[in-house]
């Protein structure tokens, strides 16, 4: 009776292995664009200026270098000047912090900083995508902390957040 079983168990582990390798899980990120590119090829974007009452000077800077750099990066279109399939410009907006909660004794405990864009898109290919909108995205830190201590990071999450609204609003299967 051992005999039997054994061979039993060794011509079942072949279809076993079989069953195992085909029920594998094949996962993969979904496409991260909806660009037709037999259409699409290029895209421009111009530089936005800060037009914000309050001026970070590296904010702009940043923000146009990430918003090319996004488009590059998850896109296989061709970054040109002038002419594009897609065309983005806009301005930066507003540059504001704003008491966001107070303690007990009457003093601001937390601060909220907030980066707001205007942004034109074009698209020359399909003109009914076109749109003109803004964009904001806000971080708090605590009032005992200096703005200029918390704000180079506090932008560069701004920025990263205000550049994926774009993106996802222009090109992106959201």
């Amino acid at each position: 009776m051992g005999w039997s079983k054994k061979i039993i168990a060794v011509s079942l582990l072949p279809v076993l292995l079989l069953v195992v390798y085909s029920c594998r899980i094949s996962m993969g990120l979904a496409p991260i664009s909806s660009i037709d590119y037999n259409k699409v090829k290029t895209i421009s974007i111009v530089d936005f200026p800060n037009r914000a009452e309050y001026v970070y000077a590296p904010l702009a800077t940043q923000f146009n270098q990430e918003l090319k750099d996004l488009f590059v990066r998850q896109t296989r279109l061709r970054l040109v000047n002038h002419n594009a399939d897609l065309e983005i410009d806009g301005e930066i907006t507003g540059y504001n912090q704003y008491n966001e909660s107070v303690t007990a004794d009457g003093y601001s405990s937390k601060t909220k900083l907030t980066v707001t864009v205007n942004v034109r898109y074009v698209n020359n290919t399909n003109h009914d995508e076109d749109f003109e909108q803004q964009f904001s995205a806000f971080r708090t830190y605590d009032s005992s902390q200096l703005l200029t201590a918390v704000q180079d990071q506090l932008i560069g999450e701004m920025v990263k957040d205000i550049t994926d609204q774009i993106f996802n609003a222009t090109v992106a299967n959201w």
